[in-house]
């Protein structure tokens, strides 16, 4: 008996650790807009909140720490094919854990193409706007020193 994976063997894993990414930072308003009519699912862990540690590292590259707790809530759904999803997502919105759990699911049949563009694409474009906006709000306070060469050695 073969072990059944989740995740299609033409889809690398990075690729999926991409759109899980993608749907854990979506703005669930937005999430909710692009799929707005839930397809036929079983739930197999209902939506349910609970808290991660989050952990640090000092420098960036130091010895690991705790840093504090997060809430999260996690979903994970089949569909009628047996396709499995899952999702986990900071804060207490279950519809948005829900949904995210959907679109993984989707995202690994056979209209996974047509998902991407629908919904993964959407919810990228978004993200990269956000940022790009973030990071204009932070160049405009940027503060540049210089030293002028006095001429005394």
């Amino acid at each position: 008996m073969t072990a059944r994976t989740s995740q299609p063997p033409e889809s690398p894993p990075d690729d999926r650790r991409n759109w899980m990414s993608v749907l854990s930072k979506a703005d669930p308003a937005r999430l909710a807009e692009l799929l707005p009519d839930l397809p036929p699912h079983d739930l197999l862990r209902a939506p349910e909140i609970g808290a991660v540690m989050v952990r640090g590292r000092q420098g960036g590259t130091g010895a690991p720490f705790n840093l504090g707790e997060m809430t999260v809530t996690r979903c994970s759904v089949r569909l009628p094919g047996g396709t499995v999803g899952h999702a986990m997502v900071q804060g207490r919105d279950k519809d948005h854990a829900r949904r995210a759990a959907l679109v993984d699911a989707l995202m690994q049949g056979p209209d996974a193409a047509g998902v991407r563009a629908r919904i993964i694409a959407p919810l990228a474009e978004g993200a990269a706007a956000r940022a790009h906006a973030r990071a204009a709000r932070a160049a405009a306070t940027k503060v540049e020193f210089f030293t002028m060469v006095r001429g005394e050695d």
